[in-house]
């Protein structure tokens, strides 16, 4: 290993996108994520900490006068050499029509750490045009991939 990973920063016009956990609104990410987000009903609090900590973040910001506020976020869980999963995508409906999702990919899968990887992949129930644009497609042979349920999570 390289050591500790470096914090990314790119910024267009009163938006930045960060990779520095350290700037996340903890409070805005698990109630976004328990209360309006489809896959993460109820999500505790505490999950939500961990599976942040064990995550490359990029947090989206709205950059004002009286500094910047978090209105979005991807998570990618990777190994960083062969794979990658972006889940947990979201921009606050307030700041929806701007770009930010496609601006937020752009980041993800140009992100030097991300490169040369086997496999991206990622869920999406409603954002298929999106992901599209950045060379996800549906999977080849779905039959290939299995999933593990905790019901009780």
């Amino acid at each position: 290993m390289d050591g500790a990973p470096t914090h990314v920063d790119w910024t267009r016009g009163d938006y930045e996108i960060s990779t520095d956990p350290a700037r996340l609104d903890l409070d805005l990410t698990h109630r976004f994520l328990s209360e309006d987000a489809y896959w993460s009903p109820g999500v505790p609090r505490e999950i939500v900490e961990r599976a942040i900590g064990n995550s490359m973040v990029f947090g989206v910001y709205h950059v004002g006068p009286s500094g910047s506020a978090q209105v979005g976020l991807a998570r990618v869980v990777s190994d960083r050499a062969t794979f990658a999963w972006i889940c947990d995508v979201f921009v606050l409906p307030e700041h929806r029509g701007q770009g930010l999702g496609k601006w937020l990919m752009e980041c993800i899968t140009s992100h030097q750490e991300l490169q040369g990887l086997r496999r991206m992949v990622l869920a999406t129930r409603d954002a298929h045009g999106l992901y599209a644009q950045y060379g996800f497609t549906p999977l080849e042979d779905p039959s290939r991939f299995m999933v593990r349920r905790d019901p009780g999570r």
